[in-house]
């Protein structure tokens, strides 16, 4: 195909040339750090620090030569620091500096962000699969994805610094009741992994805790998850349509975080929600801070949402002739939703957070 192009086309072309090209750049430097976490070769430059290309070959078991290459590809990336460029092949050291540590391999901080490398390998699932979907229209289930880890692994540093922290006592009652040591019966719709849920049995030994999903191999994880903690006796996870509306519970809080987006039918969801919590209960939706309305440009935030959208959350909405809502849900069609399932009121929470917005059904 050739384009025509006018004199103003000229500016606009290499801007644009540019655009694609830095991309590019990062997607395949974000390559070279998922090669470096799955090889231990961070982990080694953390143990041992400074290392030559032979040393750090030595202690992960790999070739000298590939290392070579890697090390001086994340010296020009930035990732690493090479004491002398002009020394010797031979003789360079290079380091990974302490900050630089923290945000690819401390997964307690909350600047964690070794996943966000492993988008890159998993791209290649999503596009095959949504390549025939875009033809198709019938929706993929979410497990075709193999996504449940590298979701949890993006979830999992803000249950850590903020459930317990923040969101939870923006429930002024729901809080109130897990601090007095009253029994309190908790409820997660959609809980993948089960960090959430897990999270908060710690935190409140008198919590009783039941986690529901669809996705098998997400519920064998949190139920090994729940083993390993030792919190097996106050959690518990079932395989279990989340719209089912069989559930039954009378539980003080019931939470769904980051999925209404995702499910084909969220009004079910949602209304099996209010159910369980009852007249007394407490329901609370965390999804994504979106714009109010579409916008363009748009922040870089909106954009994040945006890109998986089409690679992943729209196609598992659109299952069985589902909502297809996708994960750009704007504040107001989750009002539609809560509406339609019986609730009157949506009130958004004085929570910050870059990425989530917090909201209180009833």
């Amino acid at each position: 195909m050739t384009i025509p192009l006018t004199s103003e086309d000229e500016a606009a072309v290499e801007e644009f040339a540019g655009s694609i090209f830095t991309a590019t750049l990062a997607t395949m430097e974000l390559a070279n750090v998922e090669l470096g976490l799955r090889l231990g070769l961070y982990d080694a430059l953390v143990a041992h620090g400074g290392q030559t290309s032979a040393e750090l070959a030595k202690a992960t078991g790999t070739i000298e030569r590939y290392v070579r290459e890697w090390l001086e590809q994340q010296a020009v990336a930035g990732v690493l620091v090479v004491d002398d460029p002009g020394e010797p092949v031979e003789a360079r050291r290079f380091s990974l500096p302490n900050a630089h540590a923290h945000v690819l391999l401390d997964e307690n901080s909350e600047s964690y962000l070794a996943m966000c490398a492993a988008v890159v390998p998993w791209l290649a699932t999503s596009l095959e699969l949504m390549t025939d979907e875009f033809r198709r229209g019938e929706g993929v289930p979410f497990g075709q994805f193999d996504l449940h880890d590298l979701q949890a692994a993006f979830t999992r540093p803000v249950f850590r610094h903020h459930l317990v922290q923040n969101w939870l006592p923006a429930l002024s009652d729901v809080q109130a009741k897990l601090t007095s040591g009253e029994a309190v019966r908790v409820a997660e719709v959609g809980c993948g992994e089960g960090e959430a849920a897990l999270i908060l049995a710690a935190a409140y030994p008198n919590a009783q805790v039941d986690g529901y999903d669809v996705d098998e191999a997400s519920i064998e994880a949190a139920r090994a998850a729940a083993v390993q903690r030792g919190l097996d006796d106050r959690v518990r996870f079932e395989l279990r349509d989340a719209g089912d509306p069989t559930i039954t519970g009378g539980y003080d809080l019931v939470m769904a975080i980051e999925m209404v987006h995702d499910v084909p039918d969220p009004v079910a969801v949602l209304r099996t929600m209010r159910t369980l919590a009852g007249e007394d209960g407490a329901v609370l939706v965390v999804d994504e801070r979106t714009e109010d309305s579409f916008t363009v440009p748009a922040s870089e935030m909106e954009r994040f949402f945006y890109t998986f959208s089409p690679l992943h959350c729209l196609a598992v909405s659109m299952q069985n002739g589902g909502a297809g809502t996708g994960t750009v849900m704007r504040a107001g069609t989750l009002r539609e939703y809560a509406a339609s399932a019986g609730f009157n009121a949506v009130d958004v929470l004085d929570v910050e957070h870059p990425q989530f917005r917090l909201y209180r059904l009833s």
